[in-house]
């Protein structure tokens, strides 16, 4: 199985990239998964390239496959303007609208200060519903606070947990190729149409 971690901290080194570190070993240790980690911030010009040419670069076609190949993804973002990063969102407005669908996601932030923890509810668990992957339950934020404190090891247990039975319960379930939907369009006229009496 392959596992891997979508980092956007900024800085080297980053408490962002700590925090992605210690939720994969503890997801791989469950489940022998293969590691691989796309730091978003070797990719933000090829990003920003790609919203104004239309392509990605070698760099970033090479990390969209890899999300998309992925039997479980772990994301972390640091937290700005109380919300995720641009650069976070703007590596996943990049990606194919059906590549996450179904499948498993942790969702984890950092920042300064316990205030922004919410971020996970009302920013990131929205985005991954609307992109259709299934995201853990147990998501996990670290404030500056948290590193060394009492909380934080256990939290992340638990979601490396939920994301490991979940990879494992889904990559056996999952067929080979996701379908996707098929919809036929039927004009609003002829919808009228069809409703009127006969006569």
């Amino acid at each position: 199985m392959k596992l891997v971690v979508v980092s956007a901290g900024l800085s080297v080194p980053s408490s962002t990239r700590l925090l992605a570190d210690r939720l994969a070993a503890a997801t791989a240790g469950r489940t022998s998964a293969d590691i691989e980690v796309v730091e978003l911030r070797d990719l933000a010009v090829e990003i920003a390239h790609n919203f104004t040419n239309g392509f990605p670069g070698r760099k970033l076609a090479a990390a969209l496959e890899a999300v998309t190949a992925a039997d479980g993804l772990i994301v972390v973002t640091p937290v700005f303007s109380a919300s995720y990063s641009g650069l976070f969102k703007s590596f996943f407005d990049v990606l194919d609208p059906d590549a996450l669908a179904g499948k498993p996601v942790l969702i984890a932030a950092t920042g300064g200060s316990a205030r922004h923890s919410l971020v996970l509810e009302h920013a990131l668990r929205p985005l991954f519903a609307y992109l259709r992957a299934v995201v853990v339950p147990t998501a996990v934020y670290a404030a500056s606070e948290d590193w060394g404190a009492q909380g934080l090891p256990e939290r992340i247990e638990r979601a490396a947990g939920e994301l490991a039975a979940l990879m494992t319960g889904l990559s056996a379930a999952r067929p080979a190729k996701e379908a996707k939907d098929e919809f036929e369009v039927v004009p609003f006229a002829e919808q009228l149409a069809a409703l009127r009496p006969a006569g």
